[in-house]
């Protein structure tokens, strides 16, 4: 018997958890700051990180971030192979066929510290968004 589109899409939503809940545990035994990371080789702000690592949230991730998220986070094989079963479950063609993303580089910027958490955050924040507009305009220029 087919399924029903309601069977379909409850076991769509629960497979997007499976590899949002991979994604979070991985991130929690991550270095501080990896997140963050992330956040600016997506392009993306940190409530964005924060929406594609909580299972309760039925967005998807987009299929263009999965090898960024490898790359920056450093899934081991294990990980990685748990995040890419549950994704192919959720999302059977999605990756199907899809040219790698392209690699990311980290570089190193000196700022003076500001002495207060907060002020550092968002400066860091402010050249992580800066870097990720500069390398969008960089790739529709080139």
């Amino acid at each position: 018997m087919a399924d029903s589109a309601g069977e379909k899409e409850g076991r769509t939503l629960s497979g997007v958890a499976a590899y949002k809940g991979v994604l979070r545990q991985v991130l929690d035994n991550r270095p501080s700051g990896t997140r963050l990371k992330l956040a600016a080789a997506l392009g993306k702000n940190r409530s964005f990180v924060s929406q594609i690592t909580n299972p309760a949230y039925p967005v998807p991730i987009p299929a263009q971030h999965v090898e960024i998220i490898f790359e920056v986070c450093h899934l081991s094989p294990a990980e990685k192979a748990a995040f890419l079963e549950a994704y192919h479950q959720a999302h059977p063609r999605r990756l199907a066929g899809k040219d790698h993303a392209p690699h990311t580089r980290t570089i190193t910027v000196t700022v003076p510290d500001l002495g207060d958490a907060r002020k550092n955050r968002a400066l860091e924040q402010t050249i992580a968004d800066l870097a990720a507009r500069l390398a969008r305009y960089a790739e529709d220029v080139g």
